[in-house]
């Protein structure tokens, strides 16, 4: 009798622990449906489109390159981690990184500590064009993004601000380096620059004919070991692409803004 008793008792813990453990209810646990980790769903009308959310994380880890466009199945997924908080939360807590490691830094006093910042999506954000592109779904076009670009609007990121008024108070000498020509947008840049909050900054480079024929990566590169033949010594570099932090001479540290819009190779 205390035999059956016993394994009755043990059947019905087991029940309980299976109940406690169902599939169901972990992915509640993890993401209820109030949640604001729960993501747009997907084209086949599932409520969390894990395929883009790994689309996005080999995007950032470089392990998909080359792509021309966002998914077209990701649309409004890209759209959501854009404009609904992730971005925003995404990119502080980078800021906060970088922050950390530039409080570890001594500066020897001779005023040759750089910081190179990439412009588009690192300190401005180009967010309202690419919503004309259904945030990257539609590829890239010259003319309409120079016509965007020719209006001066371009909203500074504020993680980005934050970082960057630190290193001009810190006594960095801080180089912004573009893709964008400067004969076509040199002045409307520096305007924009300059309204958003980014003055001070030590030399903004920009692409000129000189550079003609050269990709992102070369171009950024041959700017960097100008700058360091001139003395300066590279602290750290900040780009939301990979090609902002390839190539030679990228300094001591690099860092990387999100941004799952668009490649630059």
């Amino acid at each position: 009798m205390f035999k059956k008793m016993l394994h009755q008792i043990r059947g019905l813990l087991l029940s309980s622990i299976s109940f406690a453990v169902s599939p169901k209810l972990v992915t509640y646990a993890r993401n209820p449906p109030n949640s604001s980790t729960l993501e747009v769903g997907d084209s086949e009308g599932n409520g969390y489109d894990s395929h883009c959310l790994s689309w996005r994380l080999a995007v950032e880890a470089n392990n998909v390159r080359g792509w021309r466009t966002v998914p077209a199945r990701c649309q409004q997924y890209v759209e959501r981690y854009m404009t609904g908080g992730q971005y925003e939360r995404d990119t502080e807590l980078v800021v906060d990184e970088i922050l950390s490691y530039v409080d570890r830094i001594v500066l020897p006093g001779d005023g040759m500590d750089a910081w190179v910042l990439d412009v588009d999506d690192t300190c401005i954000s180009n967010v309202t064009y690419y919503k004309g592109k259904r945030y990257g779904c539609d590829p890239f076009e010259g003319a309409g993004f120079r016509a965007w670009a020719g209006k001066g609007e371009c909203p500074a990121i504020p993680g980005v601000l934050r970082l960057y008024k630190k290193l001009i108070g810190c006594g960095f000498k801080v180089i912004l380096i573009t893709g964008r020509d400067k004969e076509r947008l040199g002045q409307v840049t520096i305007l924009n620059l300059h309204d958003q909050g980014f003055s001070g900054y030590q030399q903004l480079i920009m692409r000129t004919p000189e550079h003609k024929g050269q990709n992102a990566v070369a171009y950024k590169s041959n700017v960097r070991r100008q700058i360091v033949e001139g003395g300066y010594r590279i602290r750290g570099n900040v780009g939301d692409q990979w090609s902002d932090l390839q190539g030679e001479h990228v300094g001591d540290r690099t860092f990387k803004i999100p941004n799952p819009m668009y490649y630059v190779s």
